[in-house]
């Protein structure tokens, strides 16, 4: 295994989704993934990934400053996290560190990792490229997205291996409900307090357009998923 990763960008912010939204967190971002969301808001680590290869022991020796600092939660995110084998072993590293991990991944590709919530995003067929985008003119990734971004076999084992975890869907419109139904119909295992709905958007107005959201948590019992790193510091890098 490598000693070093592919990393787009490491830093200390307020965790901004899920479960755990608001609590302070040191996060590192693998640069790579097998999706490219038409709506990804981290291009830089998928459709224009930019890295640079960081040794796992800095990743680690940072990871312990923030602790040291008071920071005891950690979150290895991507891009596609479970991609790297070195993943493997920063966050065993973090465990013994006594942290706090949570892997945020799409939930198409396993392994067995340290974890404390384990985030899955499955990708609803809103995510998929469309044929006029720029960024892939010869529709290959619109192929390879709809091809990948959703592994029953993988969502089942990361839900039976993780019982600390959250699906987190996002949501455009109220269509996508029923694509969510179907999908946890195929599932087993998981608990209606698992399931988050997230809107769409990077912007705050764009979020507040999404109160239709708010109603069919109300109805199911599942989740409402803010994005708080949006409305604080706006869609920038390091938050």
């Amino acid at each position: 295994m490598s000693t070093s990763a592919p990393i787009s960008e490491t830093f200390t912010s307020i965790q901004g989704e899920g479960k755990l939204a608001g609590v302070p967190s040191w996060f590192v971002r693998f640069s790579g993934c097998n999706l490219r969301c038409t709506w990804c808001d981290t291009p830089y680590a998928s459709w224009n990934a930019e890295s640079k290869q960081r040794p796992l022991q800095d990743l680690i020796d940072e990871a312990n400053r923030a602790k040291t600092a008071g920071i005891s939660h950690a979150v290895i995110t991507g891009g596609e996290p479970m991609m790297f084998a070195q993943a493997e072993k920063l966050a065993s590293a973090l465990q013994t560190l006594g942290m706090h991990i949570t892997i945020e991944t799409a939930g198409t590709i396993w392994r067995e990792i340290a974890c404390d919530l384990m985030s899955v995003s499955p990708k609803l067929s809103n995510s998929t490229p469309q044929p006029d985008d720029p960024r892939d003119r010869d529709a290959i990734w619109q192929v390879r997205h709809e091809a990948r971004r959703i592994n029953l076999d993988v969502l089942q084992r990361l839900i039976d291996a993780y019982p600390s975890r959250q699906l987190k869907f996002v949501v455009s419109d109220s269509e996508q409900i029923g694509e969510i139904e179907t999908l946890l119909n195929s599932l087993r295992g998981w608990k209606q307090e698992d399931v988050l709905l997230m809107p769409e958007g990077v912007t705050v107005e764009a979020l507040a357009r999404r109160h239709w959201i708010v109603e069919e948590c109300l109805k199911r019992g599942w989740r409402y998923c803010p994005r708080l790193h949006i409305e604080l510091f706006g869609n920038v890098r390091g938050t």
